[in-house]
C-alpha cells in the first residue's frame, strides 16, 4: 500500500472490535475497517496522509540506520541522539573544503525552508534519496525541461509549455496562487520548445547520483527541525552522496527571528539542540563545484572575490559576518545591472552581467547555480549569457505563494535538465496544532 494513491481501502488487522466504526473517513478517504484494533489507526493515518510527525521512539542502542528511518517519518530524535548526530556530521564537515568538489551526475536543490513533506516530494521527483531501494512515484505532476530546450534563453512562447508550467502550480496541488510574493520573480527565461512532460513516476537516477543542497534548510516552514535532521542523517550515512552548502538562514541570528530557534525550544523545552545545530551550521561548506564547471553557492558573488581560490581560504567556522566575502556569498543577488550595486537586503551586493561573465571566464566556469530568491516558475536564468541560474525548491513557499519548485540535474555530459514540481496536496501533509494559516515568519 505505501507508494499508492489511496482513495479507498479495505483493512484487515487483529481481532474485530465492535465499538469501532466499520467505515471511517480520513481527509476525504473512505476506509472500511474489519477487525482493526484501536492502536493501529495511527499507522493507517500514516498510510493515507503521509508520515505522522512527532517524537521518535528508538529502541535502546539504536544507531544511524534507525535514526534515518525515523527521520524519514518526520520524527524528531531525542535530545541526546540529536547531539550525537550533530557531532558526527560536524566531524564529517571538518574534512570538507570550503568549495567541495562534486562529480556528475548530480542533482542541485535550492531552498527548502522547513517544508518537510515537500522535501520528500523533491526526493521522489529526483528518483529517490541516496540508498533508496523502493522509490515511490511523485505525488504531483512533474515537468522536465532539458538543456537543449533552453536555447536560446528567451521567454516562454510555446502556449502548451506555458500552460503546463502554470498548471503544475495550480490550486489542487497544494498551492495557492493568490500571492506573487517576490518582485524578483518576474518570469522564467525559457525555451520555445518544451522538454518531456512526466506526469507520474520519474525515471530512476543513476546509482551514483549525488545531491547538492544550496542552503536555507530551516526557518519559516513548519518542520525545520525534522528537515535538517533528515538531511544530517543522509549526510552522516552517505557523506560522499550529499553536499550541504550554507545559506544565510544557517545562522544563529537569523534562526532566532524566523522560527528554527522557537521550534527547537517548543519540541525540546530548551535550546541545547538548537545550539548543537548551529555548531553544525558553522562547518557547512561555502560552495560546491561540479566537474570544475558549475559553481554552486547559496547567494552569489562578492567584490572581494575574483577567483574561486579566494573562496578556499575564507575562514568559515564562525557565525556569518555582517559584511565581507563570507557574508556576500550567502546574501548577494544577481540583478540587471552592469557591475555592482547596494543590496536592498542590507547585506551582500547586487551583481550584474559583467561581473558574472568575467568571474566565469576567469575561473573556467560554465555557470553559477544559486538559490536565495523565490522564483515562481521554479528556476530562472539570469543575463543573456545564462551565466547564473536560480534554483528554487520550496513549492507553495510559506504555504501561501502558489509557486512551483524545481531541481537541476547535471549529467556526465554536463547537460542540464530542470524537473518542475508542485507542493504535495493537503491530504499528504500534516500541520502542527495551531498553525493552519500561512507561515508565521513570512517576511
Amino acid at each position: 500500500m505505501p507508494g499508492m494513491d489511496l482513495h479507498s481501502a479495505l483493512i484487515y488487522s487483529g481481532d474485530y472490535t465492535p465499538n469501532l466504526p466499520r467505515t471511517i473517513e480520513i481527509h476525504g478517504i473512505s476506509v472500511m475497517i474489519i477487525g482493526l484494533k484501536r492502536p493501529a489507526i495511527t499507522s493507517l493515518i500514516d498510510i493515507a496522509c503521509g508520515p505522522l510527525p512527532g517524537p521518535a521512539k528508538l529502541r535502546p542502542g539504536a544507531g544511524l540506520d534507525e535514526w534515518l528511518e525515523e527521520a524519514k517519518q518526520c520524527h524528531y530524535l531525542p535530545e541526546s541522539v540529536m547531539k550525537q548526530l550533530c557531532e558526527m556530521v560536524k566531524e564529517t564537515l571538518m574534512e570538507e573544503s570550503n568549495i567541495q568538489p562534486v562529480v556528475t551526475p548530480v542533482t542541485i536543490c535550492g531552498d527548502i525552508h522547513g517544508q518537510f513533506y515537500d522535501l520528500l516530494e523533491l526526493f521522489r521527483v529526483a528518483g529517490g534519496m541516496p540508498g533508496d531501494t523502493n522509490v515511490q512515484a511523485p505525488k504531483t505532476a512533474t515537468t522536465v525541461i532539458k538543456s537543449e530546450d533552453i536555447e536560446p534563453p528567451t521567454e516562454i512562447t510555446d502556449p502548451k509549455l506555458k500552460k503546463k508550467v502554470k498548471n503544475a502550480g495550480a490550486p489542487g496541488n497544494g498551492d495557492n496562487d493568490e500571492t506573487d510574493a517576490d518582485p524578483d520573480s518576474e518570469g522564467i527565461q525559457e525555451p520555445e520548445h518544451r522538454g518531456s512532460a512526466v506526469g507520474g513516476r520519474s525515471s530512476s537516477p543513476p546509482a551514483d547520483m549525488r545531491f547538492v543542497f544550496l542552503g536555507d534548510f530551516v526557518d519559516r516552514g513548519y518542520f525545520s527541525l525534522e528537515t535538517f535532521t533528515l538531511l544530517m542523517c543522509l549526510k552522516a550515512k552517505y557523506p560522499d552522496r550529499i553536499v550541504l552548502v550554507r545559506g544565510n538562514h544557517e545562522s544563529r541570528q537569523i534562526t532566532q527571528v524566523y522560527g528554527f530557534y522557537e521550534e527547537c525550544q517548543q519540541k525540546y523545552g530548551n535550546a541545547s539542540v538548537w545550539k548543537a545545530c548551529c555548531q553544525v551550521f558553522d562547518f557547512l561548506v561555502l560552495a560546491a563545484i561540479v566537474d570544475g564547471t558549475v559553481l554552486c553557492v547559496h547567494g552569489g558573488l562578492s567584490p572581494e572575490i575574483r577567483t574561486i581560490d579566494q573562496i578556499r581560504v575564507v575562514a568559515r567556522a564562525q557565525e556569518i559576518p555582517h559584511e565581507g566575502a563570507f557574508c556576500d556569498l550567502v546574501w548577494s543577488d544577481p540583478e540587471d545591472i552592469d557591475t555592482w550595486s547596494v543590496s536592498p537586503r542590507g547585506a551582500g551586493w547586487l551583481f550584474g552581467h559583467k561581473v558574472a561573465t568575467e568571474f566565469n571566464h576567469v575561473n573556467g566556469l560554465k555557470t553559477i547555480a544559486r538559490a536565495h530568491q523565490l522564483v515562481n516558475e521554479g528556476y530562472k536564468f539570469h543575463f543573456a549569457e545564462k551565466s547564473v541560474v536560480t534554483v528554487w525548491s520550496a513549492p507553495n513557499y510559506c504555504y501561501r505563494c502558489g509557486n512551483v519548485a524545481s531541481i537541476m540535474t547535471v549529467d556526465q555530459d554536463l547537460d542540464t535538465r530542470f524537473s518542475i514540481f508542485s507542493a504535495v496536496s493537503d491530504e499528504l501533509r500534516h500541520v502542527p496544532p495551531g498553525r493552519r494559516g500561512p507561515g508565521d515568519y513570512f517576511l
